[in-house]
């Protein structure tokens, strides 16, 4: 019969091998949250070695991403505007910086309607929203677009896609086109916001200023998505076609250019603080 002393370091032993039975085990649930069948004895840097690959490409696209905004920038205005009165398709040109933004900037008129559901996407009353371009027409930046002349926030947004929709030369402009839709056409993130920022500054500065103005603005949208349920998407179907216009005349052409539109203008909604 074995002595108590045995027995007690059998149960001693039993105890250890089962104590280091999870040890041994966190390696392979490691590999298997992995997804990587390795043989028992491979090195651990190889078990490491995605995980590093992975914040070495995060990091790489954050520097990439720095180093934009560090970058040349679109020129800020400071001054007051001061916009000289035209007709409502004229536009209103800014004697300081010719921005295109008409009366609404010089009416320093704020973002209002942010949860509206479907906003810019919903269209208003058009025998109204006309009324609001010959407002502008007749009466230049003292133009009244207030809730208490038009309580329906549709109406407004109407008037400013009509805006854009009439400009003779759209907002990106016809050289700079094909360098945008490059950009929509391009797999990579990185490379997407670098031939973008290449793509701003071929914009003239009232052109620039106005969709850096703009691309503020319909951010400030997204952050309400829940309300309004307006994602950059959304805003970039509606916003495209309108702030783009394909230079060619073949209609087919126009056509196919249509989903690069709503990514390019997708893309600038989303990295505005970047491109900005």
């Amino acid at each position: 019969m074995p002595s108590k002393e045995c027995w007690s370091g059998h149960r001693a032993a039993r105890s250890a091998v089962h104590s280091a039975k999870p040890e041994s085990r966190q390696p392979d649930l490691l590999i298997a949250a992995l997804g990587m069948k390795l043989r028992a004895r491979k090195s651990s840097v190889t078990i490491w070695q995605p995980l590093k690959l992975f914040a070495y490409s995060q990091l790489t696209s954050l520097v990439r991403r720095a180093t934009l905004k560090e970058n040349e920038h679109i020129p800020k205005y400071e001054k007051i505007h001061n916009f000289k009165v035209h007709t409502f398709r004229g536009p209103h040109w800014c004697e300081y910086c010719a921005n295109f933004m008409w009366g609404l900037i010089a009416q320093g008129v704020k973002c209002a309607g942010l949860n509206s559901e479907g906003l810019y996407r919903v269209s208003g009353f058009s025998d109204l929203i006309e009324d609001v371009k010959m407002a502008f027409d007749r009466d230049g930046e003292k133009a009244d677009i207030s809730v208490n002349m038009y309580e329906d926030i549709n109406i407004i947004t109407g008037a400013l896609k009509l805006y854009f929709r009439d400009l003779p030369i759209p907002l990106i402009t016809y050289d700079a086109y094909p360098k945008f839709i490059e950009s929509a056409k391009t797999t990579d993130p990185d490379e997407q916001l670098e031939i973008l920022h290449e793509a701003l500054k071929m914009l003239p500065p009232a052109h620039c200023e106005t969709l850096r103005y703009l691309m503020a603005h319909l951010k400030r949208v997204t952050l309400h998505e829940k309300e309004n349920l307006m994602s950059a998407e959304n805003l970039g179907i509606v916003f495209g076609p309108t702030l783009m216009r394909a230079p060619e005349l073949d209609a087919m052409a126009a056509l196919n250019d249509i989903r690069y539109q709503r990514l390019v203008v997708e893309t600038l909604i989303k990295n505005e603080d970047i491109l900005f």
